[in-house]
């Protein structure tokens, strides 16, 4: 399979050019007419999007309950999942997946804890500062295709290491089929207390505001659709969210010394994920190219995906030639992929360099695949560029930091004459006089 070539760093910069993830006019007509349909009136994507969380807003569990009827085609007598089926779902998957997820699981909660910061006080200065969790935190796990155990470990389980109270999820239920057993399987290992079985917009209405069912939330995060993730857009402020997510996306940067068929299956792998998804080889090396679409041939008959990692790959896919390794760090640092996977002689002596990336995956057996599932980070990432200012999501995104002052009466004098100038060259005289009848006190 050739892929769409681009020589030279600067007219790689076309890359760039990113659909906006909360687009909802670029969605298929077929998205739209489904829209008015359900409505039953001339409704916009936004509009929709805007009267669910309305009316969940104002009805709470009546809203979600003729939502799910609508949307999933499921009735639901309670909206919380029974915390036997859970125990069931994990006693009914097979004993090798079982033990994968709680391998899994016991990798992110040891990342996560090493990188857990600490509280701490200078009692000489009489400063300090004190980390505290979120109380409670709310997942939202996609139902259908869409449905992966691994997203629920990797959001789930940073909370409970950052000390969250309490985790509940939302995922849907389709119908009269039960939930998808790996995901409360997941659910389960990583210390979920409560699953509630709605999906979509209203899931995210619920925890934003509260119902009588569901509890509100601190923070939401989780994956979604695109109107999941308009949703999302629009509560923040009334809760905080992980984050706006758009296509996945992966660059490979990679020398003569790569692997073409360890190159090839990686961006099959990203592409197989989302017919939009991003997959870029970054190389100087022209011999490379050629064995990576010699191996992109073979590999791709084999897929179940073919089709949706073909279409990716044909539309987003990339390979970009530049005259250096040097070179091509610094397109990766200018797109800020989510994944940026370094395949060269000495990754590590070339990973300094590296300033914006989602995460980074360095050398022929560090494969971003391994982070989606076992390595140990979350593989909740930033996407569209994102990672310029955003970081994968950890223990850090559910913690809060309070300053602490406690000053001694001697580093008050010491330093309170300082802070009544400052006061009066702002012209605020009451902040000023704080100061001065604590420093006459002192005086007397």
């Amino acid at each position: 399979m050739e892929l769409k070539l681009i020589k030279g760093i600067d007219k790689a910069h076309e890359i760039l050019d990113r659909a906006d993830p909360l687009d909802l006019s670029a969605l298929p007509e077929s998205v739209a007419a489904r829209t008015r349909e359900l409505f039953g009136e001339d409704v916009t994507p936004e509009q929709s999007v805007v009267r669910m969380l309305k009316e969940v807003r104002t009805e709470g569990d009546a809203a979600v309950r003729r939502y799910a009827k609508l949307l999933d085609g499921a009735e639901l007598e309670s909206l919380i999942v029974e915390p036997k089926e859970m125990q069931q779902a994990l006693d009914g998957i097979s004993k090798e997946l079982r033990e994968s997820l709680e391998l899994a699981a016991q990798r992110v909660t040891d990342f996560h804890q090493a990188v857990m910061p600490r509280s701490w006080v200078d009692l000489e200065k009489g400063l300090g500062e004190m980390v505290r969790p979120l109380e409670i935190v709310g997942l939202y796990a996609p139902g259908g295709t869409a449905a992966y155990p691994s997203t629920v470990l990797m959001t789930a389980i940073p909370a409970r290491v950052a000390g969250v109270s309490r985790v509940i999820m939302a995922t849907p239920r389709r119908g009269k089929e039960p939930l998808n057993p790996a995901v409360l399987a997941a659910a389960k290992i990583s210390g979920v207390d409560t699953v509630y079985q709605v999906g979509g917009v209203p899931a995210i209405g619920a925890m934003a505001y509260g119902t009588e069912s569901v509890p509100k939330v601190d923070k939401i995060c989780g994956p979604g659709n695109v109107f999941v993730a308009y949703a999302k857009k629009l509560v923040q402020g009334q809760v905080d969210i992980d984050g706006i997510f758009g296509p996945t996306e992966t660059i490979v940067i990679a020398d003569d010394s790569a692997n073409a068929g360890f190159c090839a299956a990686d961006l099959i792998a990203q592409a197989e994920h989302d017919p939009m998804a991003t997959a870029i080889l970054v190389t100087d090396s022209e011999s490379l190219i050629r064995r990576v679409e010699q191996e992109l041939d073979g590999q791709l008959d084999k897929q179940e995906r073919r089709e949706v990692a073909e279409n990716a790959l044909k539309n987003q896919g990339r390979v970009v030639l530049v005259d250096s390794i040097n070179q091509a760090i610094k397109l990766g640092n200018t797109l800020a992929p989510e994944h940026m996977c370094l395949m060269v002689k000495d990754p590590w002596a070339w990973a300094g360099q590296v300033h914006n990336a989602g995460g980074l995956f360095l050398g022929q057996f560090s494969p971003e695949v391994m982070g989606d599932y076992i390595a140990g980070p979350s593989h909740v990432m930033p996407t569209g560029g994102t990672a310029r200012f955003g970081s994968a999501l950890s223990v850090h995104q559910f913690l809060r930091t309070m300053p602490v002052v406690g000053l001694s009466p001697q580093d008050f004098s010491d330093l309170g004459p300082a802070a009544v100038h400052i006061a009066h060259a702002e012209g605020l005289g009451a902040h000023a006089g704080a100061i001065e009848v604590r420093l006459n006190s002192l005086a007397e």
